[in-house]
């Protein structure tokens, strides 16, 4: 990859959300909170499933701007807000685009979206170092 320009739009990710990867990555984040693991817990808070919590979302973003700059680049910081929940069954597209460049490094606004909204906007800023 050459180094981003401002406007460069990212691959498009469709991310199947599956219990498996909720479990995971909640209990990888040492997230034991049950709503992310007893489907039956989940629902007595009123939502249908158990859900994906902020840490695991989080590390679907670097993937996602990790796989697109390759080593080239190291992710420097990363904002995230979270919206519309991840339930088990759905699907997450991730989309980004490079928002800017300066110097260096690069920032990246990142958008998942699931059949109910915006799961997270995120903004992602990579350092290039010498990489140019």
């Amino acid at each position: 990859m050459t180094f981003p320009a401002a406007g460069q739009t990212l691959p498009e990710l469709a991310l199947p959300i599956t219990a498996g990867a909720i479990v995971a990555g909640a209990i990888a984040t040492n997230d034991f909170e049950n709503v992310h693991h007893d489907k039956a817990a989940a629902q007595a808070t009123g939502v249908p499933d158990i859900f994906m919590n902020i840490l695991t979302t989080n590390g679907f973003v670097q993937r996602y701007v990790s796989d697109w700059c390759g080593t080239q680049a190291r992710i420097a910081g990363i904002a995230i807000r979270l919206g519309a929940p991840n339930f088990v069954g759905d699907t997450m597209t991730l989309t980004g685009e490079v928002a800017s460049v300066e110097g260096d490094r690069a920032t990246v606004s990142v958008r998942g979206r699931n059949s109910i909204g915006d799961h997270v906007t995120a903004t992602v800023t990579l350092d290039y170092g010498s990489a140019r």
